[in-house]
């Protein structure tokens, strides 16, 4: 077991366990993760008698391997990581002006089975581990001389799908004797698992992203399957309820296909779902890729869009394509998994967003 698979609370309880002073704990966490240490020999302030009881209980030191890489031209960089088992997964750093935003992976695979994505394409493998979550972003910032600042929890999975990993990694990555991230500099994304918006918004203090991507049920019930179980009236009640942090927004993303979710009609319909709602829509053109059956709209088209959706109130940005040339833009996650599901017709694929 990677020791970065313990909450910093369960860390505690282990070092107490064992009956070490609690301060030890937070030693341990500054070693992890400030240092950056690959071996419980180098924590030199710790006693040689705590150094070998963490050897013969953990394993610390990067949890996956660096087995890829790629450059866009527009300066994104996606990385693949192997897992310990040999699965793959990949991560993606979004240089930008003010900060550098890096979409991390919560699953290999993922089961939700979104139409619109390359990573419903190949299921779900398995969960990640809290460390093989941390260790992305610890190892995308040691790549990159410290300039990570941001994390979305946007790439490969359902986040939700794995919230007992995804919240203990969470604590870590903003404990204060660890990477010590701000919350608001944290996303959490979901498909739609609305029971689970509230239990992490009782668990911890993180910015959420709902991938909504349809106005209405019918549509939604043909591009992402989630939506028959928890349909959109039940997921916007559970994510207006969502403790957003201070000054924060909740965040709608909604990802345009042509002929399917993109006409005026849509438009003003999701204007009406969205009224009244303190939040911010994000409108991502969709990414084409193989075998995806959907095509992008017009920038002319999303320009009309816009325009109708910010007529009721509503902040609307749309999102820039970043990555699309090396697969890693929204919803091009493959880890270069083959695809298992068949697509066809106007509904098919994938749910990381």
């Amino acid at each position: 077991m990677n020791i970065k698979d313990l909450s910093p609370a369960e860390l505690g309880e282990f070092v107490s366990g064992k009956g070490i002073q609690p301060y030890r704990a937070r030693q341990i966490g500054k070693w992890i993760y400030v240092r950056g240490v690959s071996s419980f020999d180098e924590m030199t302030d710790l006693s040689k008698d705590l150094r070998e009881t963490l050897k013969s209980a953990f394993a610390v030191g990067d949890s996956i391997e660096l087995a890829g890489e790629q450059v866009s031209k527009d300066g994104t960089r996606k990385y693949l990581f192997r897992l310990s088992d040999g699965n793959r997964i990949e991560s993606v750093l979004i240089p930008d002006k003010k900060r550098n935003t890096l979409c991390v992976s919560s699953q290999a695979g993922c089961a939700l089975g979104c139409t619109f994505c390359l990573t419903g394409t190949v299921g779900k493998i398995r969960n990640l581990k809290p460390s093989e979550i941390i260790d992305q972003y610890l190892m995308v910032n040691r790549f990159t001389n410290g300039s990570v600042t941001n994390i979305v929890f946007m790439g490969m999975g359902e986040p939700l799908d794995n919230i007992d990993n995804l919240v203990r990694a969470l604590e870590n990555l903003t404990d204060r004797n660890g990477p010590a991230l701000s919350p608001r500099r944290i996303t959490v994304s979901t498909s739609g698992l609305a029971p689970r918006i509230k239990e992490l918004g009782d668990r911890i203090s993180v910015n959420l992203a709902v991938s909504l991507n349809a106005p209405t049920d019918e549509i939604r019930n043909k591009i992402m399957p989630i939506n028959k179980r928890y349909p959109i009236k039940e997921l916007l009640k559970a994510s207006v309820n969502f403790p957003v942090p201070p000054r924060k927004a909740l965040m709608f993303e909604y990802v345009m296909l042509s002929g399917v979710n993109d006409s005026d009609k849509d438009a003003y319909d999701l204007g009406n779902l969205l009224s009244g709602i303190n939040c911010k829509l994000n409108l991502i053109p969709f990414n084409e890729a193989q075998p995806l059956p959907y095509k992008s709209p017009s920038m002319e088209r999303v320009l009309r869009f816009q325009e109708i959706v910010i007529s009721f109130g509503i902040n609307v940005r749309i999102r820039k394509n970043r990555g699309r040339d090396i697969l890693g833009a929204c919803g091009q996650l493959a880890a270069t998994y083959p695809a298992r599901k068949t697509t066809g017709g106007s509904a098919a694929a994938g749910a990381a967003i």
